[in-house]
């Protein structure tokens, strides 16, 4: 898989999307200073939501449509946040000009099918289906029709709509899949994070693993780089205090770098299955054990215990030796602090 000219596979690092989200705070000179924020910050991408409150909702008064259940947003109608929360359509091609100009790819989340061809206008390199939307197979049937990337985020799916979603991609003539473990809390705990999908959907599906990530803190997104997350998406805001939706679980620029800077380091220390040393590897050899003699001993007498011992440095006969070297007659003189040899042993093969 390829979104821009960002390569995403199993010999690529980790493609890391800060997430916009509501975070302009109402604001485009916002908008674009997170955009420059995040690209110092370290992020390969940044992404958007397209859509508008009456594209993604009704604006309606009925109790169904008032958010309960422990979020964040309880009390809200779904159509004020989404009024509160939505990116203009207006402002989406001066976004995306200014991620080329940082070096910074941008796309985007369609939530139906206008935003769709809009962003196709815009010629978006990808799309993100966001959690609640991996049940809305007609979007998604759309959307892998436009031949391009695809990241399904799984934040409230369960296996049959994880493998209905998989399935009308590839029916649509669209393999180029990531799915994403998410958590759909906001913030997310911890103890939900279930990092262990990650290699999971890699296994199962043949898709691209990654997270989209609610938690607070860098933990859980260090966790999934090690676990083989080639995607890894995470709220980002340029400060705080200026408040909005999505304020409370997004990173700031600081937060976010260190974030970046040990995902970095934490696919560094993954390696390759190899039992090849390396140079300093085979250098710390010369600490290791190996047989010396202790005593000065004479040429005629035996190899004992008190003469010989397994010791640092590992310059010597290897300490697997010591059993068959005890009681073999020495062949020479031999001072303290030599090196064991086979040459000294009487009838030297072992």
């Amino acid at each position: 898989m390829r979104i821009g000219t960002k390569k995403i596979d199993d010999s690529s690092g980790v493609f890391i999307i800060a997430e916009l989200s509501a975070n302009h705070n109402g604001s485009l000179d916002v908008a674009i200073q997170t955009i420059k924020a995040a690209k110092r910050a370290g992020a390969d991408a940044i992404k958007l939501q397209t859509y508008t409150a009456d594209t993604i909702t009704l604006d309606c008064d009925h109790e169904d449509f008032l958010i309960k259940g422990g979020t964040i947003w309880d009390g809200k109608k779904l159509h004020d946040l989404y009024k509160q929360a939505y990116t203009p359509w207006e402002w989406h091609e001066d976004i995306f000009r200014a991620a080329n100009e940082e070096g910074l790819i941008c796309f985007s989340s369609p939530f139906d099918k206008t935003a769709v061809d809009f962003l196709e206008e815009l010629k978006t390199p990808a799309y993100k289906i966001a959690s609640f939307e991996i049940t809305d197979i007609p979007l998604i049937e759309y959307v892998a029709a436009k031949g391009k990337p695809i990241i399904l985020s799984t934040g409230i799916a369960t296996k049959e709509d994880i493998e209905l979603a998989i399935d009308t991609c590839k029916r649509s003539g669209n393999d180029q899949i990531a799915l994403l473990k998410c958590t759909s809390s906001y913030p997310a705990p911890i103890d939900e994070a279930n990092m262990a999908m990650i290699p999971e959907f890699k296994k199962t599906y043949g898709v691209i693993p990654g997270l989209s990530d609610h938690t607070m803190g860098a933990t859980v997104p260090i966790v999934a780089a090690t676990l083989g997350a080639k995607i890894i998406e995470k709220h980002f805001i340029i400060d705080r205090s200026i408040g909005g939706p999505d304020a409370s679980f997004s990173m700031n620029e600081d937060e976010f770098k260190l974030m970046v800077n040990a995902i970095r380091e934490a696919e560094k220390s993954v390696g390759t299955v190899s039992y090849r040393l390396t140079d300093k590897q085979l250098k710390g050899r010369d600490f290791s054990r190996s047989l010396y003699v202790t005593k000065d001993i004479e040429k005629g007498e035996l190899f004992t215990t008190d003469n010989v011992r397994s010791v640092r440095p590992g310059f010597g006969l290897h300490p697997k030796y010591l059993n068959e070297v005890i009681g073999k007659r020495v062949v020479r003189d031999v001072q303290k602090g030599e090196r064991l040899q086979l040459s000294m042993l009487e009838g030297s093969e072992i």
